[in-house]
């Protein structure tokens, strides 16, 4: 028992490291600063049930897809589920790198939660259940291609629709669909298309307020954009439009495409994200204020009449001060599942990984990869999360049992360009060694930069994150003693995502094995 309280209490000890060293918006005193999560949950959209906020990112290839996050005060943000599992089409099967799923909506209505969203290839999706944190029933509604970003809206007077955009194009189309929102009803209308005021507009999120149906749209690109709404009394239009956020004269560049939620005291606040490139498209929060019938997001700081974002800002009144926490990072696999923080680059398979072959430990089974040196661009197993703050170190401890020459495990930053750390099996012998690598149409570019051998089966792994996104691996044999390996490396964008950090055990071979790596911890600090 005295054993067990013990590891509890480092446990917590870790997890309050974790809370003080990486990025917490809650300042303690009142106020909040930007952004309120400082990852890549891009493209949010959140809404409040009660006394709780939920908010839904895009997930792309990245599985299990739709994080759903929970907050009591929009501030301090807690994973707790994720929309499904898998995507049950056999091309997710691998990596499909930039697809899947793309700006979802969630909304709440007659007691159940719907979320919507769209792939760039395989058409329309919505999703309900009854409690967030249980399964969802998944349904692909229509088999189609370049729609984008829905989201639905259910009428006082009984009807349902569902707004949408379209992929490459500046207009959004209004669809009528069933009750259970399961099926459109008809091919669509064009409710708005104004290349000139609303160029690239996309993400659109239906609201009705006081006799108004408003859409909440940005323009203008996802790097340097704006947020645009929309407002008409008929729900085809036509629609007026105007420009109520932008980066104006602040450091925020293109701010848009969120969330609007209204608090039980009254006031209204805004999510959105920033692209902030290798970091991926972190999540801010403004206050919103109603001006003549138009949200006015952020504060008009340079007095042109368009609101600008803030870094800092009082909490919203949620009528209560709650402990402040952040998504989850590190782990030290003790538990019978996975945390909710990893993600792998394609549908997940149950014998690529175990909790309970080595308890205490995660094992990762040395999935067959047949590509040269096994390009990590091609790999569905790598097991990944989302870089959580500006500069950071990502330590894990490694035991390998590896059988044939070339099998690898170790510690990764993968984007378009990628870098690693781990130990390579060659012949009779094991190296720790550092490996650089980009994505190419035709060819591996993967490079062995530095080896060292070892004798150890069992390696300490590191690297450590600056805030100019360059990353140093290091490697120790005692836990206590790193050394660095290799050159350092820029982390770089995916398809569509911000650059990621994880674990991976691989066999490149033609031949099978039962090789694996048990990763005894996953530290962030």
């Amino acid at each position: 028992m005295k054993i067990l309280v013990s590891t509890i209490l480092f446990q917590l000890v870790l997890i309050s490291q974790c809370l003080a060293q990486l990025w917490s918006p809650d300042l303690g005193d009142g106020n909040f600063k930007n952004p309120i999560v400082f990852a890549d949950y891009s493209d949010p959209d959140l809404i409040r049930v009660n006394d709780d906020f939920y908010m839904v990112s895009s997930s792309f290839n990245c599985m299990p897809g739709i994080p759903i996050l929970h907050s009591k005060d929009m501030v301090n943000w807690k994973i707790i589920n994720h929309v499904y599992q898998s995507l049950p089409l056999e091309k997710y099967n691998k990596p499909a790198h930039g697809e899947g799923c793309w700006a979802p909506s969630i909304r709440y209505h007659d007691d159940k939660f719907y979320v919507y969203f769209c792939t760039p290839e395989d058409g329309l999706f919505m999703a309900v259940t009854d409690n967030p944190i249980a399964e969802w029933e998944l349904t692909h509604v229509v088999e189609v291609g370049n729609w984008e970003d829905p989201c639905p809206l259910w009428d006082d007077d009984g009807n349902a629709y569902l707004v949408r955009s379209k992929l490459g194009g500046n207009k959004l189309i209004l669809h009528k669909m069933t009750q259970d929102g399961k099926r459109l009803l008809d091919n669509g209308t064009i409710i708005f298309d104004d290349q000139d005021k609303a160029p690239i507009i996309e993400g659109p999120k239906f609201l009705k307020k006081e006799g108004y149906y408003y859409i909440m749209a940005p323009a203008g690109g996802v790097s340097e954009g704006w947020q645009t709404v929309l407002r008409a009394t008929n729900i085809y239009g036509p629609y007026e439009s105007k420009k109520v956020m932008h980066q104006g004269n602040t450091a925020i560049n293109g701010p848009h495409q969120g969330g609007l939620v209204e608090l039980k005291s009254g006031e209204w606040w805004f999510a959105h994200f920033q692209d902030r490139a290798s970091y991926g498209r972190i999540v801010h929060l403004q206050a919103v204020t109603w001006q003549d019938g138009w949200p006015m997001m952020g504060i008009d700081i340079n007095n042109d009449g368009i609101g600008e974002p803030v870094k800092e800002y009082a909490l919203p009144n949620v009528g209560h001060r709650y402990a402040v926490r952040i998504p989850q990072t590190g782990d030290e696999f003790n538990i019978v599942d996975l945390g909710l923080q990893w993600q792998w680059q394609a549908n997940p398979k149950e014998e690529w990984y175990s909790l309970n072959k080595n308890e205490g430990c995660l094992r990762l089974n040395a999935v067959q990869n047949l590509t040269q040196y096994g390009n990590l661009w091609h790999v569905p197993n790598l097991l990944l999360q989302k870089i959580p703050a500006p500069q950071f170190m990502a330590t894990t401890k490694v035991n390998c049992h590896l059988e044939l020459s070339g099998e690898r495990c170790g510690l990764v930053v993968m984007g378009r360009h990628w870098a690693y750390v781990g130990i390579v099996k060659e012949e009779e012998s094991l190296r720790v060694a550092m490996f650089k690598g980009e994505y190419s149409r035709h060819m591996d570019k993967t490079r062995e930069i530095e080896s060292i051998p070892v004798s150890s089966e069992t390696i300490f792994l590191r690297v450590k994150v600056t805030a100019d996104k360059m990353c140093q691996f290091e490697y120790s044999k005692d836990g206590r003693q790193y050394l660095s390996i290799g050159e350092s490396f820029k982390a770089t964008t995916g398809k569509w995502i911000g650059a990621k950090v994880g674990l991976f055990c691989i066999n490149p071979n033609m031949d099978e094995t039962l090789s694996y790596a048990d990763f005894d911890w996953f530290r962030m600090e």
